[in-house]
C-alpha cells in the first residue's frame, strides 16, 4: 500500500504518519527512511524531536539524503516504511555541496526514483509539505524549487493507493478509503 501525506507545517503529517507505518507493517520490520541532511541547528533540533517522537515504536532509523534509491540494498522491502520527506530530499538533490549550485533538472529524476521507490516495497508512508499554492511570486531558485516539489506530488498522489492532507489539524481524504 502507498499512502501519500501532505499538508502545511505543524499540522500533524510526521505523527500520522508513522501511527500509519506502523500499523501496515503489523507487527513486521518497519523503517523511517530519513532525508533530511542538517545544516543548521534548527535542523538538528527539529531531527531530535522527530526521533524522540518515534522512540518506542520500533522503527529501523535508515539515514538517506540523497539517491533515495540506494537504500533499498540494505532493507527488507517486505517491510513497512516512512519516508520523511520529500521536501528535504528535494533539497538535498537540488543544491549539493560544496557550491550549492541550482540543478534544475533533478526533479524528475526525484520523482521517477521515489515513485520507483514506492511501488518496489510492500507499504510505504511518504511525508510532504504543501508549500506551493500560494500565489506570490518568488525568485527564480524558490520557483524551481516549489515546482519541482509540486510534480513530485502530483506523481506520488497518481500511484498511492491513499492520499491525505493535513490542514488545521484535520485529515482531509483526496484519495482511498481511510478512516482517521
Amino acid at each position: 500500500m502507498i499512502v501519500f501525506i501532505t499538508g502545511g507545517a505543524k499540522n500533524g503529517k510526521s505523527s500520522l504518519a508513522q501511527r500509519l507505518a506502523v500499523e501496515l507493517a503489523k507487527g513486521g520490520p518497519h523503517y523511517y527512511i530519513a532525508t533530511m541532511i542538517p545544516v543548521d541547528e534548527e535542523d538538528r533540533e527539529r531531527i531530535r524531536r522527530h526521533v524522540a517522537d518515534r522512540e518506542g515504536l520500533g522503527f529501523e532509523t535508515v539515514e538517506c539524503g540523497r539517491d533515495i534509491l540506494s537504500c533499498l540494498s540494505n532493507v527488507d522491502k517486505r517491510g513497512s516504511f516512512l519516508l520523511d520527506s520529500t521536501t528535504a530530499l528535494l533539497m538535498n538533490e537540488l543544491f549539493i555541496p560544496p557550491d550549492y549550485r541550482l540543478n534544475p533538472t533533478v526533479g524528475e529524476k526525484c520523482a521517477d526514483e521515489l515513485v520507483a521507490f514506492a511501488k518496489s516495497v510492500a507499504n510505504i508512508v511518504v511525508v510532504s509539505d504543501y508549500i506551493y499554492s500560494d500565489a506570490l511570486q518568488y525568485d527564480e531558485v524558490t520557483e524551481t524549487y516549489r515546482r519541482a516539489l509540486a510534480m513530485i506530488d502530483r506523481r506520488l498522489a497518481a500511484v498511492s493507493d491513499v492520499v491525505l492532507e493535513l490542514t488545521v489539524g484535520n485529515v482531509v481524504v483526496h484519495k482511498g478509503d481511510f478512516q482517521p
